[in-house]
């Protein structure tokens, strides 16, 4: 693969901005009811073991659940700051870098590999992607699943086209979309965010993502060397898993792989 592009640290940026107030930014997200609604799927599709490589872990929520459940993790992010979060949550109970997925390394052979809430869609375009989910191909032991997710149209219409302030607490988070609902699918899409008060001050900055098409993500599958098991759509809310996936009716949706080199 040619040289990639993009190579802005974009994503870098703009979460080493949020981290400070970023727990509290995504207080609604619910890691163990979605836990409950996700092993079970993979479990379905035969999923072994207890090894997961959590790409793109942010402040470590995302693992936690498989932490308490006995599950031995490597997590990497990005963001020095998130990954420090991270550190601060669980010591040494996980194994934690930073590490930009484009250049995923080989930590290990991992029954469960899986980058959620979104991280691929920082992407900015198809050969990103398939350079990202080939890494996360390298670090699949031989039964493994690879587990993501991506927004849809629906979120971004919903989501990066509009604004809102919200406050809790005493913190008033800021969001402001920046990009056109118009804008045709498979577009980079923009969002201006900001956090005021309580000490957690986040000064504007700006969030740049990509809406993957299904057949764009199917093709980045197949190139990277996986095969699809599965692929379904989520509600806003994030739990439960739906089929078929629907982009005008689903914010997100969500693919499992496994290697395709294996009999």
């Amino acid at each position: 693969m040619g040289k990639l592009k993009n190579r802005d640290g974009g994503a870098r940026i703009a979460y080493e901005a949020i981290a400070p107030a970023y727990d509290d930014f995504t207080a609604h997200h619910r890691y163990e009811a979605l836990m409950k609604e996700l092993l079970p799927a993979l479990e379905q599709h035969g999923l072994v073991g207890r090894r997961l490589l959590d790409v793109g872990c942010g402040t470590g929520k995302s693992f936690l659940p498989m932490l308490s459940r006995g599950w031995a993790v490597t997590a990497c992010d990005i963001s020095p700051a998130m990954v420090a979060q991270a550190r601060e949550k669980v010591g040494v109970s996980a194994r934690l870098e930073v590490v930009d997925m484009r250049d995923l390394p080989v930590f290990g052979a991992f029954d469960l590999v899986w980058a959620l809430v979104d991280a691929v869609n920082y992407l900015l375009d198809k050969d990103e992607l398939k350079a990202a989910l080939r890494g996360m191909r390298d670090n699949l032991a031989a039964s493994g699943l690879l587990l993501f997710d991506v927004s849809t149209l629906l979120a971004y219409r919903s989501f990066f086209a509009t604004s809102e302030a919200l406050e809790e607490d005493g913190v008033r988070f800021v969001r402001q979309g920046l990009t056109s609902v118009d804008v045709p699918p498979g577009s980079i899409w923009e969002a201006r965010f900001a956090v005021e008060g309580a000490g957690a001050v986040v000064d504007p900055h700006r969030h740049r993502q990509r809406h993957f098409p299904e057949q764009d993500v199917l093709e980045a599958i197949r190139g990277a060397g996986l095969e699809v098991v599965d692929v379904a759509g989520q509600h806003v809310d994030g739990i439960g898993l739906q089929r078929p996936l629907d982009e005008s009716a689903h914010t997100k949706a969500v693919y499992i792989a496994r290697r395709s080199d294996l009999d």
